[in-house]
């Protein structure tokens, strides 16, 4: 099984159990009337379309590239991401409404403990089926399995926090904490659904990602060979799953092509590695110039021009920068 195969698997079980718990908290609210679960029943709802689109944009990204797609499909995740910000920034507006007028307008509670043990059962699945999607999100670089699984969480924290909302309503009977905790976890809502917003829009304009940049070049540091004299321009696109590297490579100018490929083909096999098979790199190399003597660490060069100075520590601000690294003597 491919990993777009298997997470598309993985995006249907979420389906299945966010539909099977939203029906668990609308019987918890209608055995108890409490607006706080009322809050935790509207988020599933997004939870269950967003799951839905979720389950469509990893079946579009999955497709193989075509003439009109040369860099596939991938896309549609962040979009189908930023529909799901957006729901859940209308189910918090939605929340607060509903919230703010029972503050206003008090309800009447029942049967608490019924719907204690029904909502903390839908917390503990909820946790669960997060942290799984955002394990193999990670691994297969999934944008929109990994929102799932943070979109999952951050359902079980809020619904942790209307449980001990309810606990505390259930032994000091203080009805109005209801809507109380209904407005507070409702504001969190909407600031999650704005991150996620925020970041399907960033994987839309390509925007750099710091936290992946940071772990290439961590990676590239640990293992760098001799005849990778310098290493610029380097650019990380998401595309879905598939992550697209560029680079240049400085290489010591007297090698023939094959050697010249056999080092790129190293570069390769060390990322892929590392981040996995869907990754596609496009390496383009140049020959050492002689200021490129000063950081070369090669120790058996016979054309070497001028003594080696000083090791240049790959950054993400170098290793970005357009231009080759070099010692001004």
């Amino acid at each position: 099984m491919t990993a777009a195969e298997k997470n598309i698997q993985i995006q249907r079980i979420v389906v299945v159990v966010a539909i099977a718990l939203l029906l668990v908290k609308f019987v918890a609210y209608f055995l108890t009337h409490s607006v706080a679960i009322l809050t935790d029943a509207m988020e599933s709802i997004v939870n269950v379309v967003a799951g839905m689109l979720g389950l469509y944009s990893l079946m579009v990204s999955a497709r193989p590239r075509d003439a009109d797609h040369p860099y596939g499909h991938g896309k549609v995740e962040f979009l189908s991401s930023a529909v799901e910000g957006t729901l859940i920034v209308i189910a918090a507006i939605l929340i607060l409404y509903e919230s703010i007028n029972s503050l206003i307008h008090p309800r009447t509670l029942h049967k608490i403990d019924y719907g204690l043990i029904l909502i903390a059962s839908t917390a503990i699945i909820n946790y669960l089926m997060g942290a799984w999607c955002i394990r193999v999100g990670k691994n297969h670089n999934s944008y929109a399995l990994n929102a799932s699984g943070k979109h999952l969480q951050t359902d079980t924290y809020s619904t942790l926090g209307i449980i001990a909302g309810l606990i505390a309503i259930y032994i000091f009977e203080i009805i109005w904490l209801d809507s109380a905790v209904a407005i507070f976890f409702g504001v969190i809502i909407l600031y999650n659904g704005y991150k996620i917003v925020r970041q399907s829009i960033a994987g839309i304009m390509d925007e750099t990602d710091e936290e992946l940049l940071k772990k290439m070049v961590t990676l590239l540091n640990q293992n760098r060979k001799e005849n990778w004299v310098d290493l610029h321009n380097m650019r990380i696109i998401k595309y879905g799953p598939v992550l697209h590297l560029d680079a240049h490579i400085t290489i010591p100018w007297y090698l023939n092509v094959h050697e010249a490929h056999h080092e790129i083909d190293a570069l390769a096999a060390l990322v892929r590695k590392e981040f996995g098979e869907t990754l596609e790199l496009y390496v383009h190399s140049d020959g050492c110039l002689d200021f490129s003597c000063h950081i070369c660490q090669k120790e058996d060069c016979t054309v070497r021009k001028h003594p080696f100075q000083k090791k240049i520590e790959w950054s993400i601000q170098n290793i970005s920068s357009d231009q080759k690294h070099r010692i001004n003597i």
